[in-house]
């Protein structure tokens, strides 16, 4: 459904003729985009979708103003996410995603022959079905049959679920509106609870340079819950500040296998990334330690 130029949302505005979405960061940092064309815009129960074209990022899907995944890098993160939990595990069958509308982490999961069953539990439907459609590049038109599409609230699901999954993935967007409760103890604590013995998690945490307490929080969250707990970084450029990282808590010491069994056609992650990633900044590992 493509918006007439009339009816734009206010983060959507036209500048001497051109297009420009412009992404509002904390009140502190605007970013902006030339946009070539709105593909998508809908209101969902939930949120305001859209997908958009630009110029130097490509199709983009964007939630209520913020850029979530880009064509041109929604594979660096989609694969730190995905590829590093299931690295970790040495045999994972059931894997979980919450959030992760976009079907980034699901293509990259389903890569894995050995993994027998995806559940990906996702709030809007919306999302999904826009991704899927107008977004190519990130979600390849997800159709795996282990794939199984849940729409309902992510922190309800996981409460009722207990002994299930081997690795838990938590691809949020920021903390604020329906994806806040997942950076919560609580939810962390159902998470652990829904993982089997010897299974792990990860979720995204921000960015270390702008939130840095939402990062330590996490953080400390994750540790107090799990044995074995961990961040790990990745370049991500439609993200604020470049630098982003990541949570992982597991039930099971964190070694990686001799020989890594990643997917021949990944476009970040190799054997180098996967060692390299956990060797953070002087800054971080104070901050964290």
């Amino acid at each position: 459904m493509k918006q007439t130029l009339t009816s734009l949302p206010p983060y959507l505005k036209m500048e001497n003729g051109e297009l420009w979405l412009t992404e509002d960061d904390r009140e502190n940092l605007k970013i902006s985009y030339r946009i070539k064309e709105i593909i998508f815009s809908e209101q969902s129960p939930f949120q305001h979708v859209m997908i958009l074209d630009s110029y130097d990022f490509g199709k983009m899907l964007v939630l209520d103003g913020v850029v979530q995944t880009t064509s041109i890098d929604g594979h660096i993160y989609n694969e730190m996410i995905s590829h590093v939990p299931l690295q970790f595990h040495p045999a994972p069958k059931k894997v979980l995603i919450i959030g992760g509308g976009d079907c980034g982490a699901a293509r990259e999961a389903a890569k894995y022959k050995h993994v027998e069953e995806i559940h990906m539990v996702e709030i809007d439907e919306k999302v999904v079905q826009a991704c899927k459609k107008h977004l190519p590049d990130v979600s390849g038109n997800l159709s795996d049959p282990r794939v199984q599409f849940i729409y309902t609230d992510g922190v309800a699901f996981v409460k009722e679920r207990a002994n299930t999954y081997d690795v838990i993935i938590i691809d949020s967007s920021d903390p604020i509106g329906p994806a806040k409760e997942l950076f919560s103890y609580d939810f962390y604590k159902h998470v652990h609870r829904a993982l089997k013995e010897g299974g792990l998690m990860v979720c995204q945490s921000q960015s270390p340079i702008f939130h840095m307490d939402i990062l330590k929080q996490t953080y400390t969250n994750i540790r107090q819950l799990f044995p074995h707990a961990a961040v790990y970084t990745a370049t991500v450029p439609t993200y604020p500040g470049g630098l982003w990282s990541f949570t992982i808590g597991a039930k099971i010491p964190l070694s990686l296998p001799n020989a890594s069994s990643l997917p021949a056609d990944t476009k970040y992650v190799n054997d180098a990334v996967l060692k390299h990633c956990f060797q953070l900044p002087q800054f971080m590992k104070k901050a964290l330690s």
